[in-house]
């Protein structure tokens, strides 16, 4: 063996050293937080609404205002970040303006998501008048994903081979037709991985919506499903504490006796339904991509 495979072997061996303490590193968090909270969790403490001054509160309007908060943020923020991406990978020019939108995502990308939450705060519950809402906090996280979903889309789009845009362009198809039926398609995985990447952001997001849907849960009539009452679950114009707003307001101003209790089963049920999330939206994108794409 020579010197050169040593030290390849060597680089090998340092590298897969590393990624087994990165793993060991995740199972150690993820195993903590479910030890020490998933005892706390139980179907009364999923469905119930929070209380401040006593025990036996849940996180069940939480939970709901997490929920309902990605997928309202999603709707707004995909549309936008599909045609932002089409038209930068299959249609924009190689000059300087698309690579200043280029170097403008990736700054907005970098960007704190308490400076977003701030700007959100000027912007949607100051400027426009909405107040702490899930509106307000929706088009601010709209505004803090746009650019991560933006490129990884972008990136996917550019992943296909150029043979399959040329193949359809051969059979006829107008270039349109080709990105719709051919490109979207065969880059399908990867936009659902962005998607996942960025859904995950919106679930465990906080201090953009501390500023934008507020700290507090008022009690929902879930009776109510007319999104223009306010005490309605639907109405986007009402206060929104999150899952992950309330883990930092009970650990920083909680009072209740169960306070160590309500943290930890909260903060497993976060990371439990992010990874559910991400695995479920995984299985899903890739049997819509294999269907998609006539693959068994």
């Amino acid at each position: 063996m020579n010197r050169t495979q040593k030290q390849s072997q060597i680089a090998i061996l340092l590298l897969r050293l590393i990624a087994a303490l990165v793993v060991l590193i995740l199972a150690f968090l993820i195993g903590y937080i479910f030890i020490t909270g998933l005892p706390n969790v139980s179907w009364k403490f999923l469905t119930s609404p929070a209380k401040a001054f006593t025990a036996g509160g849940g996180i069940g309007v939480q939970l709901f205002n997490s929920i309902y908060l990605l997928i309202l943020a999603m709707i707004i923020s995909l549309p936008i970040a599909l045609g932002a991406s089409i038209y930068l990978s299959e249609y924009a020019k190689d000059n300087w303006f698309t690579s200043m939108i280029r170097t403008a995502i990736e700054i907005l990308s970098s960007l704190p998501s308490v400076v977003v939450g701030l700007f959100g705060f000027l912007l949607f519950v100051v400027q426009f008048n909405y107040g702490f809402s899930i509106i307000s906090g929706a088009l601010t996280l709209t505004i803090f994903n746009l650019p991560l979903l933006t490129r990884n889309i972008e990136e996917s789009l550019a992943s296909v081979s150029d043979d399959q845009r040329q193949g359809g362009l051969g059979l006829g198809l107008s270039k349109y037709e080709t990105i719709v039926h051919i490109v979207v398609p065969a880059a399908l995985f990867g936009i659902i991985s962005g998607v996942i990447l960025c859904s995950g952001r919106v679930f465990g997001e906080a201090a953009a919506l501390i500023y934008t849907a507020g700290q507090s849960a008022p009690a929902l009539n879930f009776g109510d499903w007319n999104p223009f009452n306010i005490d309605s679950p639907l109405s986007p114009l009402r206060p929104a504490e999150t899952l992950a707003v309330h883990i930092w307001k009970i650990n920083s101003e909680g009072i209740m006796p169960d306070l160590t209790q309500v943290s930890s089963g909260s903060a497993a049920v976060l990371v439990l339904a992010i990874l559910i999330f991400n695995l479920s939206a995984r299985y899903i994108g890739r049997k819509i991509f294999e269907k998609m794409t006539s693959m068994n």
